[in-house]
């Protein structure tokens, strides 16, 4: 086929790329290279916009034993336990096929955790909609939902957590994170490997199929109305195959002649085969005739280009061909050698006895472009954060209150998260809804194993750790991105550590997806630096590193970008996990204490948006001295055994707090806030004040609490008792209980 302009075009390739192709092959690319290149510098795979930005975060500590550049992070817990986490996006997916966009999403996370040699244990989500009075918003709600109930449920893997957020910047571009956690046991850590001149590459798991072709192209350009016809980019994933293919990994992974292991994910065979040329300084050569396929016809270009699920490329060492097939064999699975390690650093293609492409393999992944965007700060910054006054609101502090409660971004999701199984494998101590972040004891692989398949007689079998938890949580505020994105940057890191102190674990490092606009607009790449430089900060404070994520660009729509959405995926660890906690009340006459200082704070608010339609003004401001006090404050009580309950003031300010408190314990709270302050009444109840968390302790208890945060010089404030049936606050707020719960149970 001609190489014409057009082509090119239509593969996102520019013409300086071109000419850099040109140089490197010394001659005009064939079709399939062109394709090989079109994805591998894609901004999906390459990260050629975002790459610079990126160093800045910090990627290491004593814990990390991987970091950024492989499947998954992986950090040492201690106690000779490793784990390994990330989140990724499937967001243009789920836009144009909502089922299977999501289910994709879970599979492809679920793979870079296993193919790490680590067991998943766990799930969570991180999604963003349109407003709910939008049936397009409900129908890919309906349908990403479904798609990871159908998906993570079938694999037998809990989902644990996760959150849903709606705004109509989200209604043509919906988010799709999906983060994932596992074990990895007799601490042995598979990478990407290919090493060894003539060791045999083999290809594992599934066919290949014309779904999900140039899946990493249709990832990294804008949603358009002609998006929908790029269905066939879409994936379609089979969770039993995957479960299939999970256990026959893991099998393999304990063997020691494996040398390396990749998923066939984003650029399908292309990258999985490559990437591990080009990180073990080899070259690789395969034969495409004999790719196992489920389609007649194919030709290597679609072949290359496919993203056809529950595939995994190996490398072993050269004679244990037969002992890998036998294991594949064993779960009903393919395993073909379909080529070897090479020593000449050139990725080559055969079909049969003709070379259908050949690059130098580091072209793809170490000599892709890298730009330096022009970046300007977004003109519509000055509008929206100038100063603005409210006119009283018409509505009572009772009904705001009721209004916030009602409002999806608040309500319950126990409609959504219903639907997963999140107790399945029996080791989720803190389900979806019950505190501010999942929960999951560490469970031995031979307990794993021991569910699903018969230990050989006599074998001893390990249980639970009851004494050490993993917590888990993501989080992300849009709005406050928007608004002053480095601000927000900082908040998504501070929250997110926050969500999993209140559960009682120690932030221990984070997994990010950085969902924003088109990297052609100066004032998306502007937006970028400030929330990447953000993150950076809080990070350093908190000793949280970054072992990896995913960044995904172009979520945008003819409708204009999404709000810059840096989701952070935090992970804690918790000591003794018969002291974790969930966030409602339990006992009457227990007492209510805040800890961090309110402010005068309503920009940006949940408040400020469903009870005056505006997002405006500058968010919260954070301290970042005050946060570290306040959650090692917290941290000290958990050790100290004497919290009953903590919860993060968020969206919907410290009110909303309380009555989620009271929600969660079925029990009411009678409080009394101090309005010597001079803090107006909205922003006392309703502002989004960061660093600020909701204990309750029983009486006894109170003044060894108290010294605890004296000795860290932390503002703090009784606010009363738990008890009765009503949530009384001064003489503004009194509601029952049975009230609140109507407000709080949208139905979506």
């Amino acid at each position: 086929m001609e190489i014409t302009k057009q082509i090119i075009v239509e593969h996102g390739i520019t013409e300086e790329e071109y000419e850099k192709i040109l140089s490197i092959l010394k001659r005009t690319p064939t079709i399939t290279e062109l394709g090989i290149f079109s994805v591998m510098w894609s901004e999906h795979c390459s990260y050629k916009s975002s790459r610079s930005t990126l160093k800045m975060l910090p990627t290491q500590s004593k814990r990390v034993l991987v970091g950024p550049g492989e499947n998954a992070g992986v950090v040492d817990i201690g106690d000779g336990i490793w784990i390994a986490f990330k989140v990724e996006s499937h967001n243009h997916p789920s836009a144009v096929e909502p089922y299977q966009g999501a289910a994709t999403g879970v599979g492809g996370i679920l793979r870079d955790i296993f193919t790490m040699g680590a067991r998943p244990i766990a799930i969570l989500d991180s999604l963003r909609f349109g407003e709910m009075e939008s049936s397009q918003s409900r129908r890919l709600l309906s349908g990403v939902v479904s798609g990871i109930a159908g998906y993570g449920n079938c694999m037998g893997i809990p989902t644990i957590g996760g959150e849903v957020c709606f705004d109509a910047v989200y209604e043509k571009n919906p988010l799709v994170n999906v983060m994932s956690l596992g074990i990895i046991s007799d601490n042995k850590i598979i990478k990407a490997s290919a090493i060894g001149e003539g060791n045999p590459i083999i290809y594992v798991g599934s066919a290949t199929g014309r779904d999900g072709i140039k899946g990493a192209s249709f990832a990294s350009r804008e949603l358009t109305e002609s998006s929908y016809e790029d269905r066939p980019a879409v994936q379609v994933g089979d969770p039993f195959t995957e479960k299939l293919l999970l256990e026959a990994c893991l099998e393999l992974a304990k063997k020691d002649y494996l040398i390396g292991m990749q998923d066939m994910g984003a650029a399908g065979l292309t990258c999985s085969t490559c990437e591990m040329a080009s990180k073990s300084n080899v070259g690789i050569e395969i034969d495409l005739s004999l790719v196992p396929k489920r389609a007649q016809g194919m030709t290597p270009y679609e072949l290359m280009l496919s993203e056809s699920q529950e595939r995994m490329l190996v490398c072993v060492e050269k004679g244990y061909e037969k002992d890998v097939e036998k294991i594949f064999e064993k779960w009903d699975l393919h395993s073909v050698v379909i080529g070897r390690v090479t020593n000449d650093g050139i990725f080559r293609v055969m079909d049969g006895q003709e070379i259908v492409s050949e690059i130098p393999a580091k072209s793809l992944t170490d000599d892709a472009p890298m730009y330096q965007h022009p970046e300007k700060e977004p003109a519509y910054l000055k509008e929206v954060q100038k100063a603005f006054s409210l006119q009283p609101s018409a509505f009572s502090l009772n009904e705001i209150l009721l209004k916030l409660l009602a409002s999806p971004v608040i309500a319950s999701k126990a409609w959504i998260y219903e639907q997963y199984d999140h107790m399945v494998r029996t080791n989720t101590i803190l389900c979806p809804g019950k505190g501010d972040a999942g929960v999951v004891y560490i469970k031995s692989e031979r307990a794993f194993l021991a569910e699903g398949a018969p230990l050989a007689e006599g074998a001893p079998l390990e249980t639970f750790s009851l004494q050490k938890a993993i917590a888990m949580s993501t989080d992300c505020n849009g709005r406050y991105c928007y608004l002053d994105p480095y601000t927000g940057g900082m908040i998504a890191v501070a929250e997110a550590a926050r969500n999993v102190v209140c559960v009682g674990a120690k932030p221990l490092a984070l997994t990010n997806c950085l969902n924003f606009g088109s990297p052609m607009d100066p004032e998306i790449m502007w937006q970028f630096r400030r929330v990447v430089e953000g993150i950076t900060k809080v990070c350093q404070a908190l000793d949280v590193p970054v072992t990896g994520g995913n960044v995904s660009l172009y979520n945008e729509s003819e409708d204009g970008p999404i709000y810059p959405t840096p989701v952070i995926g935090m992970v804690g660890v918790i000591e003794d996990a018969s002291k974790v906690t969930d966030m409602g009340f339990k006992n009457e006459g227990d007492v209510i204490i805040l800890l961090g200082e309110s402010r005068d704070e309503i920009g940006g608010s949940e408040y400020l948006k469903v009870i005056h339609g505006m997002v405006a003004g500058k968010p919260p401001v954070l301290d970042i001295e005050m946060e570290q006090n306040v959650q090692q404050a917290v941290l000290d009580a958990f050790d100290a055994g004497i919290v009953r309950s903590a919860h993060d003031c968020a969206e919907g300010g410290l009110s909303i707090t309380i009555a989620e408190c009271c929600l969660q314990g079925k029990i009411g709270a009678k409080c009394s806030l101090d309005r010597g302050q001079e803090i107006p009444i909205i922003s006392l109840l309703f502002g989004e004040s960061q660093s600020r968390i909701v204990v309750s302790v029983s009486g006894n208890s109170l003044e060894q609490f108290r010294q605890i945060i004296t000795q860290k010089g932390i503002p703090h404030e009784v606010l009363g008792v738990v008890g009765g049936d009503e949530l009384i606050i001064n003489d503004l707020i009194r509601l029952s209980l049975k009230e609140m719960e109507v407000a709080y149970q949208w139905q979506g």
